[in-house]
C-alpha cells in the first residue's frame, strides 16, 4: 500500500495531518463523487476487499496487506460481502464509521513510531477534530437526499431490509410509513383496500390510516403506529432490528 512509514525519518504532527487529511479526501471521493465506481469494485464476489485512502487524495479497493504485521494497520475487511444484502445508503455510512476508525489508528500510529510527546499527540488530535468526520459528511448528503425523496415521493419503500452473512457489516432494517390503498394504486397495483383498513397498531388497537408513520416489529411483524412506540422516522433510520416493547421485554426476561 502507498505512503508506509518509510523508515524512521523523523515527522511533525503537521506533517502526519496532511497525511491525514489526504487520506481522508481520497475516502471522502470514493463515498460521495466517485461512489458509483466505489460501488462497482466492490464486488461481492471476489475476495476479502478495503478501502485505502492514499496521501495523495486518491482512493482504491484492493485486497489487504499480506505481511504480518502489515506495515500499517489494516481497513475494515471485506467491505464488499454485504455490499448487495443491504440498502446502498446504510452499507456507505457503515463503510464511513470504518474508515473513520482506520484514519484515527493510522495517524496515531505514526505518532507512536516519531515518538509523539503528549502535547504533540494533543496537537495532531486537535486538528484532526478541525475537520469533520467522513461519517458526517456521508450523513449530510444522504439526508439531503432523504430529505429530496420525500418531497417528490409518496413515502413507499418495504418494511425491513434483507440479511447476509458478513464478516464485518451487518444489514439495518428499514422502518417505513405503510402504504396507503391510493399511493398503490396510483402505481397500477392491485390493492386490497380493506386489508390495510383492518389493520390494527399492536399498542392502540387503532385502525391504519393515511399518512401515517408505521413500523413493524421484525420479530412478531405486528404493526405499530410511530407515535404509540415513540419511534420517529430519523430515528427509524438508524435502527439496525426493530423490536417492539413487548419483544423487548420477553428477550430481557429470557
Amino acid at each position: 500500500m502507498e505512503g508506509g512509514a518509510g523508515g524512521c525519518n523523523q515527522r511533525s504532527p503537521e506533517e502526519v495531518f496532511r497525511d491525514f487529511r489526504g487520506r481522508r479526501a481520497g475516502i471522502v471521493k470514493a463515498l460521495t463523487t466517485d461512489v458509483e465506481k466505489f460501488y462497482r469494485q466492490c464486488d461481492p464476489e471476489k475476495e476479502n476487499l478495503c478501502l485505502y485512502g492514499l496521501p495523495n487524495e486518491t482512493w482504491e479497493v484492493n485486497l489487504p496487506a499480506e505481511e504480518v504485521p502489515p506495515e500499517l494497520p489494516e481497513p475494515a475487511l471485506g467491505i464488499n460481502f454485504a455490499r448487495d444484502g443491504m440498502d446502498e445508503k446504510d452499507w456507505l455510512l457503515l463503510v464511513a464509521v470504518h474508515s473513520d476508525a482506520w484514519l484515527l489508528a493510522v495517524a496515531f500510529y505514526f505518532g507512536a513510531r516519531f515518538g509523539f510527546d503528549k502535547e504533540s499527540r494533543k496537537r495532531l488530535f486537535n486538528m484532526i477534530n478541525g475537520l469533520p468526520t467522513i461519517y458526517e459528511v456521508v450523513t449530510g448528503i444522504t439526508k439531503k437526499e432523504s430529505r429530496e425523496k420525500i418531497r417528490n415521493s409518496n413515502g413507499k419503500s418495504n418494511k425491513s431490509g434483507l440479511k447476509v452473512p458478513s464478516r464485518s457489516f451487518e444489514s439495518h432494517a428499514k422502518a417505513t410509513k405503510m402504504p396507503s390503498p391510493k399511493e398503490e394504486e396510483s402505481e397500477g397495483e392491485d390493492v386490497d383496500e380493506e386489508e390495510h383498513g383492518n389493520t390494527l397498531c399492536g399498542a392502540c388497537g387503532d385502525n391504519y390510516a393515511n399518512d401515517e408513520f408505521w413500523i413493524c416489529c421484525d420479530v412478531c411483524e405486528k404493526w405499530f403506529h410511530g407515535k404509540c412506540v415513540r419511534i420517529t422516522p430519523a430515528r427509524a433510520e438508524h435502527i439496525k432490528q426493530y423490536k417492539c416493547p413487548a419483544c423487548s421485554t420477553k428477550r430481557a426476561r429470557a
